[in-house]
């Protein structure tokens, strides 16, 4: 029985990390979690009586304490999670080559957006809604930070 009431504890404790560390929010495993817990506590009440129960309760309430603690203290899951962000921009540094009334190539389709080549480098433009097919001769109207506007060459 003791078996018994430790993996449910166990299980339940390692669940409920589950759901604060990776899972945010209350979700599925974090409910598992606790009846997990829950279900080892009763059980160890139902089979050894109030004074073994109330035991193992106060065990249960600081090993979770601990792990909890011990989790956010050590770091131990930063190795899970993504530490990297993305710091570039669209088109960082190509509007300095570029020049309204310039032309080039649809590299894929534009719907509206898409990427194109002007002076053998790719870059992302928008249409102002046309759909563009791959191969199609363009001509940028507008230039912003942003954003590069084309149209397709008549």
């Amino acid at each position: 029985m003791w078996l018994a009431i430790t993996v449910l504890i166990i299980i339940g404790i390692v669940l409920l990390i589950v759901e604060v560390i990776f899972i945010p929010g209350t979700t599925v495993v974090g409910i598992l979690g606790l009846v997990f817990l829950l279900g080892g506590i009763l059980f160890s009440y139902y089979e050894y009586g109030s004074s073994t129960g109330n035991y193992v309760l106060l065990g249960t309430s600081i090993a979770g304490s601990i792990a909890l603690y011990l989790s956010f203290r050590k770091g131990a899951w930063k190795k899970f999670s993504l530490n990297t962000s993305i710091t570039s921009k669209v088109n960082e540094g190509l509007l300095n080559d570029l020049k309204v009334g310039m032309e080039g190539v649809a590299v894929s389709a534009l719907r509206p957006m898409g990427t194109a080549e002007f002076n053998g480098k790719m870059i992302e433009v928008k249409t102002n809604g046309d759909y563009l097919a791959p191969g199609s001769r363009l001509k940028i109207i507008h230039l912003q930070p942003n954003e590069i506007f084309v149209e397709p060459c008549n």
